[in-house]
């Protein structure tokens, strides 16, 4: 009985030809694969790489054991673009779903503000005005129902300046970092100021992170019985804002262990306490803020009052310039933002 063909034996051979006709040395530093190639050489990508090494060590003073390796990021403007927040525009097409419905949402408040894009407006309304646009877009619906309504969003909805799905423009820098941390031993979580039950739709498909290491806010839920069936019904009411002070509350109640490594970015000020409190903890630490200071590849925007940045340097931390550190922004792309 003949043996079938081994398969990619040319190939093999191929590399192992070209791989004599190198210098040894030269070889050696092809087998080195450089686990962050969208990171431009310096001293960001260098710290990265030196707090991992010093971590995951045996014998070293730092070293940590797996289960301590935790690293946490924020969501939007950490890992995917932010301008527009994604679960805001999910919110206004929700709007203009219910207005199509309904036309006389077209004239009442909030509903007015969102379709025009009135935000002064809709935040004149407080929190009452708020509430009532997430009961109408997020609440009052089963989790299943929610759920659908996320990703029949995300399958269609287009970024509104660089015209690609939102789930297209994940940073390939942070994707690469992801990566690395969990080759290295590392949990990897999202805390964001966002919704909870918003991210889990699309964490594991776009960042490889499960639901159940997804930190956000949250909308009260309860366990009753709806058109026959027991569901999970999400009520009209805040549960918690995993935001700014409440980010280490958030993390403490989902994870149950400080984070080693945190990433946050500037532009609210939402992540300055969850970066600060995992300075706090005993051991190593790791905080790095992502800096968006690049108009030509995506967008460049600071604080008014540049918290976050000075943050970064009363503590320590490790501030990242997109323009400078970064060798591309978005997955699948060279340099500039997607066509």
């Amino acid at each position: 009985m003949s043996q079938p063909p081994r398969r990619h034996s040319l190939p093999l051979m191929l590399v192992l030809a070209l791989g004599l006709a190198f210098p040894a040395a030269a070889r050696a530093q092809a087998a080195k694969a450089d686990p962050l190639p969208s990171w431009n050489d310096g001293p960001v990508k260098q710290s990265i790489v030196g707090f991992v090494s010093r971590v995951t060590t045996e014998g070293s003073p730092d070293f940590l054991p797996v289960e301590e390796r935790i690293a946490v990021f924020d969501n939007d403007g950490t890992l995917w673009q932010e301008k527009p927040a994604v679960q805001g525009a999910f919110l206004v097409e929700r709007v203009r779903a219910l207005a199509d419905k309904d036309p006389s949402l077209r004239k009442k408040q909030p509903y007015r503000a969102v379709l025009e894009g009135d935000v002064d407006a809709v935040m004149a309304g407080g929190e009452k005005a708020v509430m009532e646009l997430f009961a109408a877009t997020h609440a009052n619906m089963t989790q299943e129902q929610f759920q659908a309504e996320v990703r029949g969003f995300l399958k269609t909805a287009r970024h509104p300046k660089l015209g690609v799905p939102y789930t297209q423009l994940a940073y390939q820098p942070m994707l690469e970092l992801l990566q690395y941390l969990r080759d290295n031993g590392f949990q990897t979580w999202i805390s964001s100021g966002g919704g909870i039950d918003f991210m889990r739709v699309f964490s594991e498909q776009v960042y490889g992170i499960a639901p159940q290491q997804v930190i956000g806010s949250s909308l009260a839920e309860t366990y009753e019985q709806r058109g026959g069936r027991d569901v999970l019904w999400r009520e009209p009411r805040v549960d918690h804002v995993n935001d700014k002070e409440g980010k280490p509350v958030g993390n403490d109640l989902h994870i149950g262990r400080s984070p080693v490594f945190v990433a946050g970015n500037v532009r609210s000020g939402g992540d300055i306490a969850m970066l600060g409190a995992s300075r706090q903890r005993r051991g190593p630490s790791f905080q790095l803020l992502i800096h968006h200071d690049d108009a030509a590849r995506e967008f460049a925007y600071e604080e008014k009052d540049g918290a976050s940045l000075r943050a970064a340097k009363e503590g320590g931390w490790t501030v990242v310039s997109m323009r400078d550190d970064w060798k591309t922004v978005f997955r699948g792309t060279t340099g500039s933002a997607p066509p």
